[in-house]
């Protein structure tokens, strides 16, 4: 299963972009307190439309209640860390939970936690002028290089809704 982490997310935006997301791409979302919005946030809401009534997720008062809670491999993304997202095989977590781990806006990840994770942080490739990427962004980029290098597992290859020819009628 892959999991995402939202170390304390600041904008309700953000968060139902990346419910939606999360509940497309059949991940799990965790969500770190103190958060920036009430989960009954408009905006979320809005953001997440009716994807956030099948989503699979929960809220935890802090980082090490969390971090106690679930074991697995564990990647941080952060601007700081030295490696792309494609340099790790997630294929070797097989078997294990997956969690990709994103920080607050403002700050991103405790420092303190990135320091005793070095060798697991992650750095988006961009221009060395740029700062970050918008947060919803950066979970849908690393999901998917998961996700790529598993096969997609459970997710639909084509149409479902509408039908595989949908197309087709256009001829």
């Amino acid at each position: 299963m892959i999991n995402v982490v939202l170390y304390e997310p600041e904008i309700p935006q953000n968060t139902g972009n990346i419910m939606r997301t999360c509940m497309a791409m059949n991940c799990r979302l965790h969500l770190i307190e103190p958060m920036g919005f009430k989960i009954t946030d408009k905006s979320l809401k809005r953001a997440g439309m009716d994807y956030v009534k099948e989503l699979d997720y929960k809220i935890y008062p802090d980082w090490q209640t969390f971090y106690n809670m679930h074991e697995g491999s564990y990647y941080y993304i952060t601007r700081y860390g030295e490696k792309t997202p494609s340099e790790f095989n997630y294929k070797e977590d097989e078997g294990k939970d997956i969690y990709l781990v994103f920080g607050k806006e403002s700050t991103g990840i405790d420092k303190h936690i990135l320091h005793d994770n070095y060798d697991r942080c992650v750095r988006i490739p961009m221009v060395a002028q740029a700062r970050s990427l918008n947060l919803s962004n950066c979970v849908a980029i690393c999901v998917y290089e998961v996700l790529d290098q598993l096969g997609f597992p459970e997710l639909s290859h084509t149409e479902v809704i509408k039908g595989k020819d949908f197309l087709q009628q256009f001829e």
